[in-house]
């Protein structure tokens, strides 16, 4: 019989760490979670200073009692769930239980699952941490006071399913404010004028009009770019002046969790949930051959950036024998975390960088490879010397005109031979700098060409996993290891929709936000939010008392939820009159999806589906288009268009008489399915939320599908078969490959 009881939360981390014990302990797992408030309930006695209801989940009985005859048999007890307020919960509800048989109860820390990060938590055991377990059960009891008393009044005010959320909510109205962002800005057109110019040596290189008798140009028109190129028609174009200097680019810090969810979002396409379960199984640990099951990166739930000595130490040594002595600062990179982070925590490293990525790749899955190669090279990146490049400024006169081109070149690549940050949305369109050819004051330019182009200015763009966790985490909404699970949430709950990898808010999503934003103000506020926070790290801190905390909030929030029992409306008011009485209309829930409801029922009954236009203004749908003429097969009335929650479908003008519906038929488009091998044809279809795409007939023998206009032609690039319409908001439409890394792009008009 062992000696000692280790208790982690996962079998995968029982396994690693078993490893590395001897047979004086016996390692065991909670399965996580042993107990948490009532799913049937509110589990708060807000009457007794919010005393909460703890039970043992369901199916974790059988767990729960083999846990206490192992301790009863043991002589010492360590807990050891995560280093963080989840696992510190998790050791306080295990300790509950084994207390009254065992007195000698140790919690263990342990930030990377090695064999000396093991050995020094166990021979420097800690005491239970009260205020980060209070900090966890404050934030427990806030978002069960929010969840259970709000996502009722949905379920009655809208529909049965829905749920709010202190973050969750907050997460999509940030959404919702994003795309009226979007729908209320108005493109500014703009011009620039670019000249291809070519000197005594190649390359040829392009300059962009600058200044006109010493005024930065800004132009408007076409008007205004020909007034341009008149000025400059048929004068020498001349090097006027060159400024060259050094820039230094520093090597990004090394991961926290939310810039991993950022970054493999980015470069991978990971979402924030796949990235963490990754991350999560990194951690616990792989099975290395015949080293066994090894721990390969420290924690993954952090803020800090902080680096133990013995990681820098062996990464410095790394860099010496990989990329020379050049490559290694004099003393080691130092990264500031921001205020208020758990510096008791390493940011997220390899636990070894001499697990290099490709010697042990045969013994990860792709996705575990790709995560841990990007979270060692970020590392190991960290510690290098800055890039250097030289930037080249060019002033290049033409009569009253100065055209500018910018070019640079690298000097030292330092970190940049190993790692290169992403760049975001906004940074992804900007335009490189090219390398310039040799070129001196006075020189006389060639013009090949004067290039005239139209621009139109661009929205805010909407957000994708990656930027909505960096707004969240500037607005100190939240906490990065709550933001993969409310990504989820949010898109399973029909909130919002992701299109080409960005989020974009339903009318369902719209509707409850708006509803919560006017019942309740606080809640959804992002400074309100923000606030409580940073008190309940106040709480952790030991600065602030769990139920002075929650008595503040509840004051507030009471009174709101009060109110909105008697006054929350059951949709959002609209400007669009009613076209039988005038009143306005409503945006309500049905058991179709939403519709537009006259405000002066019962005197008036009118409904109607509606769409959004461009702007986000609301379209009315004719009610019941009749389709084409087809008769009912039943009756002989005509068949009109009605939409349900699964998409468009005929049914007979004359019910209630006549209940008879059948599908709508799809439209053909004509054009045959590319697949090698199927003689299909690509039709017309609509999803349940009613969005169109297009796929082959002969489904489900053949998968092909386009979410954009097919068009009958070949790609004169790639030679690929059926191109896409599409067309970018403010913007004219046009053709392009189906192929995303094709390129290929023709206006139409």
């Amino acid at each position: 019989m062992a000696e000692n009881l280790l208790i982690v939360e996962s079998p995968t981390k029982a396994r690693t760490i078993k490893r590395y014990l001897s047979s004086d302990f016996k390692v065991m797992s909670s399965m996580g979670h042993v107990k948490d408030l009532p799913t049937n309930r509110l589990g708060v006695d807000i009457a007794k200073d919010f005393k909460p209801e703890y039970i043992t989940i369901k199916g974790k009985a059988k767990i729960q009692k083999e846990i206490k005859r192992a301790g009863k048999d043991s002589k010492a007890v360590y807990l050891a769930p995560d280093p963080d307020r989840e696992g510190e919960a998790i050791a306080w509800h295990l300790a509950g239980d084994l207390r009254a048989e065992h007195k000698e109860i140790h919690r263990v820390i342990f930030n990377e699952l090695t064999p000396r990060a093991i050995r020094e938590g166990i021979v420097s055991p800690q005491g239970l941490n009260l205020n980060r377990f209070e900090a966890q059960q404050a934030r427990r009891i806030l978002d069960r006071l929010v969840g259970y008393q709000i996502s009722p009044l949905l379920w009655k005010k809208v529909r049965r399913g829905l749920s709010a959320g202190r973050v969750q909510s907050v997460a999509v109205k940030m959404i919702c404010d994003r795309e009226r962002e979007i729908q209320a800005f108005i493109p500014r057109e703009y011009w620039t004028l670019t000249a291809h110019l070519l000197g005594e040596s190649p390359p040829a290189f392009e300059a962009d009009l600058f200044t006109i008798n010493g005024k930065k140009i800004d132009l408007k028109t076409r008007q205004e770019v020909e007034g341009a190129i008149s000025l400059v028609k048929g004068k020498a174009f001349r090097v006027k002046s060159i400024s060259r200097k050094k820039r230094t680019k520093n090597p990004p810090p090394p991961f926290t969790t939310s810039l991993l969810q950022q970054e493999a979002f980015t470069k991978l396409g990971f979402t924030a949930k796949r990235t963490m379960g990754i991350a999560q199984g990194l951690y616990e640990g792989v099975e290395l051959g015949e080293r066994g099951q090894v721990g390969l990166i420290t924690y993954m739930r952090t803020d800090s950036f902080r680096l133990a000595k013995e990681a820098v130490d062996e990464v410095r040594e790394l860099i010496v024998n990989s990329f020379g002595p050049n490559y290694l600062p004099d003393n080691p990179n130092i990264y500031r975390s921001k205020k208020g982070a758990q510096e008791a925590h390493e940011a997220i490293r390899p636990t070894s960088v001499k697990n290099n990525p490709p010697e042990i790749a045969q013994y990860l899955s792709k996705d575990q490879l790709e995560l841990y190669a990007l979270i060692w090279k970020r590392f190991v990146a960290c510690q290098m010397k800055p890039a250097i490049m030289e930037e080249t400024v060019v002033e290049i006169e033409a009569g009253p005109a100065i055209f500018r081109a910018r070019g640079s070149v690298p000097v030292f690549p330092g970190f940049t031979r190993l790692y290169e940050e992403s760049k975001g949305d906004e940074d992804r369109e900007k335009k490189g700098e090219p390398l310039l050819p040799p070129l001196k004051r006075d020189e006389q330019l060639d013009l090949e060409k004067l290039d005239p182009k139209q621009h139109q200015t661009k929205p805010p763009p909407r957000y994708s996993e990656a930027t909505l966790v960096k707004e969240l985490e500037t607005n100190g909404i939240g906490r990065p290891s709550t933001y993969a699970p409310i990504m989820a949430t949010i898109h399973d709950k029909e909130y919002v929709t992701i299109e080409k990898r960005h989020f974009r808010p339903t009318e369902l999503g719209s509707l409850v936000s708006d509803l919560l934003v006017e019942s309740f103000p606080d809640i959804l506020n992002t400074a309100f939010t923000a606030r409580m926070e940073d008190k309940l790290d106040k709480i952790e801190n030991g600065e602030l008392k769990w139920v002075d905390l929650l008595h503040e909030f509840y004051k507030s929030f009471s009174q709101d939820l009060t109110k909105a029992q008697k006054e929350m409306k059951k949709g959002i008011m609209t400007d669009v009159d009613c076209p039988q009485c005038k009143r306005n209309m409503m945006i309500k829930s049905g058991r179709s999806g939403l519709f537009l409801a006259c405000t002066g029922f019962p005197e008036c009954n009118y409904t109607a589906n509606f769409h959004r236009g461009e702007r986000g203004e609301i379209i009315i749908e004719e009610k019941g288009a009749v389709e084409g003429g087809e008769q009912c097969e039943i009756c002989g009335r005509p068949m009109v268009v009605k939409r349900g929650p699964y998409g468009e479908f005929l049914a007979c003008s004359g019910y209630p008489e006549c209940k008879n519906t059948k599908p709508k038929a799809r439209k053909t488009t004509g054009i045959p399915c590319p697949e090698q091998a199927c003689n299909g044809e690509l039709v017309e279809r609509y999803t349940k939320k009613g969005k169109r795409f297009y796929a082959c007939n002969q489904y489900p023998r053949c998968h092909f599908l386009l979410w954009d206009k097919p068009v009958n032609e070949v790609c004169p690039l790639c030679k690929t078969p059926i191109l896409v319409q599409r067309q970018i908001k403010g913007s004219r439409p046009f053709l392009a490959c189906r192929k995303e890394d094709c390129g290929f792009r023709k206006d139409l008009p």
